[in-house]
């Protein structure tokens, strides 16, 4: 693509196209961008519409589609076209930082995210002077251009925060640290005294303030690895200001918005996560400075107030203190019986009620509410910090403290008492303080999984949980009622059997709430206790405990999702799921009504997924009903893909990438089904399975490669008959697969079906080929991964072809190669092999060799015929050997950047491991003494001659023990 006038104005067209709300419109756009973005000369492009043109929705609209682009292209991928080209690479790199600090804020915050992408991947390296051109914008004065710097640094250096320690990673830190650690300082003292000078003009403070935050940010990132020496030697000027700016009240500063923190609350709130830091990990240093932090920290907590915008900052200060709390040599600071009382009464019961802000987002923004409460995302809440505070105190003082509480909780309950539908908030905040003294450890998995001995959670239960959901109005106090369900959620594990028997119709109820959290709640209840695990590893709550409440759990569910708000509601989907798994025959006569409803639902998410959990449960639901009713009439699956195979030709037509490999599973499982040959609706489809824009997609290959492996299991005879001319578009599939190190094993999973079902003279003229393209891989890379699945496909073919036919067409392709391939690859690497089904393979394979190949026994190959022997027997005998070289590191199909679909594994469309060998040999051991006795048979005193001479005595012993169990002997 030309840098040219026409051109810009066509991608200006076709930018204005994707911001189309109808789709009819907005679709093709993107297709073309997308068909487009292999062109050099594209990227730049964008950046010249984004610098150049005069409306200001296209500059946006350009830099969001740049970020998406090298998000998607940047990373150069082993085995794959590099998707950018060079020039474009290196012009990128050179404009990019300067367009970004010239650009406004909106346009700024994009191009800043894609440096920060691109630095993942070149910088250092690749991008030497990225840090002094940075650096050097420090001295311009201008804070819009500083500004940009810093926000850029920090989405640089922010990574380091969550990677793991390696050399790399500590080489790169001191590289920036040289660079940087001077300039920030420099810059964080400079910016400090220019508050102090325009300390009463707003406009200038907040630009100033903005620059504090990002550096503290970044003070953060740089400090989380280990202590740098630079920063420890400097300690007293950062902390110093820390602490001051903590301190620190300006009346331009502050806000009237209720809702949004202003910068005055941000920077405050980074510095006690910054204090939090220096207290937790390198708490000697910090001591002389952590007195007076704390004392600053508490009076911010006592005199800031209930607003919403200072949640973050009352959360990260009440967070310092939790941190503080449990580190033992502070632990005097909070002995005294008055501080522990002051903290209860002060900090943590008054950040525990439930405020105004929360009752709307209870109602308005259930969506959210329901992430924070139950997924964990509340770590800014200022109840899950009181928590962790409550939790920090009674590691040293758990019983204090509970009497303390205890109090609390019982002049609440009494409140509530007097006038529940007037003081109900008393109530969910006695719940609340009750659930987090009772806790100690927890798991998303098993609930509670240590809990405090001085509170009676089985009582609690009784006594005040229970009576509010045994009530009839299921929607009256939704708010207690989401408690008590929670509570239910949490203590799963404390509370004994017979009351969680007694509260399954209630929670089964409650999915009728209208409250979208108390349905949700009730949904996500059912679903962890069905996967509640009892004596001998079965589900504690049993089928038959679930007799009675079948059709009215399968109803409800179901009508959930007819809320509004909860049409897509992942926690009914995953419900739904669990309690088919349950259930199992019990849902059959449901079956139809259950799968025309999933069937519909389908349908609608079809049109726009945008909730990949809800769409990946919803197809287990789909896969499970399949096996369940299949299970007991396997005529049955006629049935399911008249009801779903419409939906399915829908998908596939409009292309919904998302619901591809999930459509590919399912009807693998149905292919499974089916006991004889394949019906005709499949092999209709073959064809489009094999046309090659479908394997680009890395989240298609393993489903697309299981269900060319049903087809090639099902139909291989309908195949060569009537599909003939597809055999090469087959083969052309395995040819991709197999040059790519993270894929090749699909490659081979493919080849395996081909060699075991398709009749042998369909693919007698291509059979060279093939060997030839993988000796090709083998001496361009040769990865442990590809030398495993090659052993096992070799033995495969020697046990479906015989062994003659093996040594043939080696050695028709080089003479010798036969040998070569035992010397070089076999003998040594069969150690490699893993899994029982792949090592039986490689056995009976290599057995054939060794007594079905005359060419072992009168050629210059007889040498190789003892080592071979041996390593068989080590096969057998020997552990596994798991050692991977070096230089050898796998690409993970997950590790591609940027969205693509990534393969979700459905489990309960899984495929029954499959055994080629299975029904001719049971015992590799005795399948070996029994033929080596017959080769002995045929040529006497050969066998026993070899063995004596060069086998080792253990091997030795060994095989005496195989020849034994088999009852044979050796001539």
């Amino acid at each position: 693509m030309e840098l040219s006038d026409a051109n810009l104005q066509t991608l200006t067209e076709y930018l204005k196209k994707t911001l189309d709300p109808d789709p009819s419109i907005r679709r093709p756009a993107e297709k073309f961008l997308e068909s487009v973005e292999g062109n050099q000369n594209y990227p730049l492009l964008l950046l010249t519409l984004l610098e150049k043109s005069q409306d200001n929705v296209i500059k946006v609209c350009a830099s969001v589609t740049f970020k998406n682009y090298i998000k998607r292209n940047w990373r150069i991928i082993e085995d794959e076209p590099n998707k950018i080209c060079e020039i474009d690479r290196i012009a990128i790199k050179g404009n990019i930082v300067h367009l970004m600090l010239s650009s406004p804020e909106q346009i700024q915050k994009q191009l800043s995210d894609a440096i920060s992408i691109i630095g993942r991947e070149d910088f250092p390296q690749k991008w030497p002077d990225l840090l002094t051109e940075m650096v050097n914008r420090f001295q311009s004065g201008d804070f819009h251009v500083i500004n940009g710097v810093l926000r850029t640094a920090h989405s640089l250096f922010k990574r380091y925060r969550h990677e793991f320690k390696s050399n790399e990673l500590w080489t790169e830190i001191k590289l920036v640290l040289d660079a940087f650690a001077q300039p920030l300082t420099n810059l964080f003292k400079a910016t400090i005294e220019l508050c102090s000078t325009h300390a009463n003009d707003a406009s200038a403070l907040k630009v100033l303030f903005s620059s504090l935050i990002q550096i503290a940010k970044l003070f953060y990132s740089l400090n989380f690895q280990d202590l740098p020496e630079f920063f420890e030697d400097n300690m007293e000027t950062w902390m110093t200001n820390f602490h001051s700016l903590l301190t620190l009240d300006n009346k331009l500063l502050q806000t009237d918005d209720e809702e949004e923190a202003g910068l005055l609350e941000l920077l405050k709130s980074q510095i006690c996560d910054n204090a939090a830091l220096y207290a937790q990990k390198y708490d000697e240093e910090f001591q002389p400075y952590l007195p007076r932090f704390v004392t600053a920290i508490w009076n911010l907590l006592v005199t800031t107030g209930q607003e919403v915008k200072y949640d973050l900052l009352v959360s990260n200060a009440i967070q310092f203190l939790a941190s503080v709390c449990e580190r033992p040599h502070y632990k005097h600071l909070f002995e005294d019986q008055n501080t522990l009382t002051s903290i209860c009464e002060k900090v943590i019961v008054p950040n525990m009620e439930f405020r105004a802000a929360d009752e709307e987002a209870f109602e308005d923004n259930s969506e959210e509410y329901i992430r924070r409460d139950l997924e964990g995302s509340d770590i800014d809440t200022r109840r899950r910090a009181a928590c962790d505070l409550v939790r920090g105190l009674c590691k040293f003082f758990e019983g204090p403290v509970t009497g303390i509480f205890s109090g609390y909780v019982n002049s609440m309950l009494q409140e509530y008492a007097k006038n529940p539908s007037v003081n109900w908030k008393h109530k969910d905040a006695a719940i609340y303080l009750v659930t987090s003294l009772a806790s100690k450890a927890q798991t998303q998995k098993h609930g509670i999984t240590q809990a405090n001995e001085f509170v009676n959670l089985t009582e609690f239960f009784v006594n005040h949980i229970q009576p509010d959901l045994k009530s009839a109005n299921v929607n009256e106090f939704p708010v207690l009622k989401a408690d008590g369900i929670k509570y239910i959620m949490i203590f799963r594990n404390q509370v004994p059997k017979e009351q969680l028997l007694v509260s399954i119709p209630l929670l089964i109820s409650h999915l009728q709430a209208e409250s979208i959290v108390v349905h949700t709640y009730a949904a996500h209840a059912l679903e962890r206790l069905f996967t509640m695990r009892g004596t001998n590893n079965a589900t504690l709550v049993t089928a038959a405990e679930m007799a009675p409440f079948v059709e009215v759990l399968l109803t409800n569910l179901f009508k959930a999702l007819t809320f509004p708000g909860s049409s897509e509601n992942e926690y009914i989907m995953k419900a739904i799921m669990r309690s088919f798994s349950l259930l199992q025959e019990a849902i059959i006569p449901y079956i139809p009504s259950l799968i025309a409803q999933l069937t519909q639902k389908l349908l609608a998410v079809s049109k726009n997924p945008s909730k990949p959990h809800f769409n990946h449960y919803m197809f287990e639901s789909i896969c499970l009903s399949i096996r369940i009713t299949c299970k007991a009439n396997p005529a049955a699956v006629g049935s399911f893909e008249e009801a779903l195979f419409m939906v399915f030709t829908e998908i596939l037509q409009n292309d919904v990438q998302e619901f591809i490999p999930y459509v590919f599973q399912v009807m693998s499982l149905l292919l499974e089904m089916h006991k004889n040959d394949i019906p005709s609706s499949y092999m209709a489809l073959f064809p489009h399975l094999l046309q090659p824009v479908l394997w680009e997609r890395t989240g298609n290959i393993p489903p697309l490669v299981r269900l060319l492996q049903a087809y090639l299991e099902k139909g291989a005879n309908t195949i060569a008959s009537a599909a003939a001319d597809k055999i090469p578009g087959l083969l052309g599939v395995f040819q991709k697969l197999i040059a790519s190190k993270a894929n090749d094993h699909q490659g081979f999973y493919l080849l395996n079906s081909i060699i075991e079902h398709m009749p042998p003279e369909s693919v007698d003229q291509y059979r060279k080929q093939i060997f030839i393209l993988l000796f090709q891989r083998l001496q361009n890379s040769k990865t442990t991964k590809f030398i495993k699945s090659f052993l096992v496909f070799i033995n495969l073919y020697c046990v479906k072809y015989g062994a003659l036919a093996l040594q043939e067409i080696f050695d028709s392709i080089q003479p010798k190669m036969f040998g070569m391939v035992l010397e070089k690859i076999i003998i040594p690497e069969i150690q490699k092999v893993s899994g029982q089904v792949e090592k039986k393979i490689c056995a009976v394979g290599i057995t054939k060799i060794l007594t079905e190949c005359p060419p072992m026994m009168d050629t210059e190959y007889t040498k190789l015929w003892t080592p071979l022997l041996q390593a068989l027997i080590g096969l057998f005998e020997l552990p596994e050997d798991d050692t991977i070289p070096d230089e050898e590191h796998f690409i993970d199909i997950e590790d591609t950047p940027g969205y693509q679909t990534a393969f979700s594994q459905l489990a309960f469309a899984g495929k029954k491991e499959h055994d080629p060998v299975g029904q001719m040999v049971n015992n590799p051991k005795i399948h070996l003494a029994q033929s080596l006795h017959k080769l002995s048979t045929a040529c006497p005193g050969r066998v026993t001659s070899m063995l004596s001479t060069s086998l080792n005595a253990e091997a030795l012993q060994y095989l005496q023990g195989y020849l034994q169990a088999a009852s044979v002997t050796l001539l």
